[in-house]
């Protein structure tokens, strides 16, 4: 319950939103980059001869889903002190 005022609280007000926003980004990018490096080791668990191939594509996906985010957190900022 005190969860749930904390985000009424936020809300209510119109930065509040935009700060809310940027934490929902930053946490999706982090369950994301979460993810992406779980299936790479299992991924190199089962086929220890792909090794190079999957560490180059795993830092190339989580790059891209970090900039996701920091392009979600930048409109965030913008929407903050427009």
């Amino acid at each position: 319950m005190e969860l749930l005022s904390i985000l009424l609280e936020t809300v209510s007000t119109g930065t509040g939103l935009a700060a809310l926003g940027a934490g929902l980004a930053a946490v999706g990018a982090g369950i994301g980059v979460g993810r992406i490096g779980d299936s790479a080791l299992q991924s190199m668990a089962r086929q220890p001869e792909l090794l190079g191939d999957l560490r180059a594509n795993m830092i190339v996906a989580a790059a891209l889903v970090e900039g996701v985010a920091l392009f979600a957190i930048i409109i965030c900022l913008l929407v903050v002190f427009k």
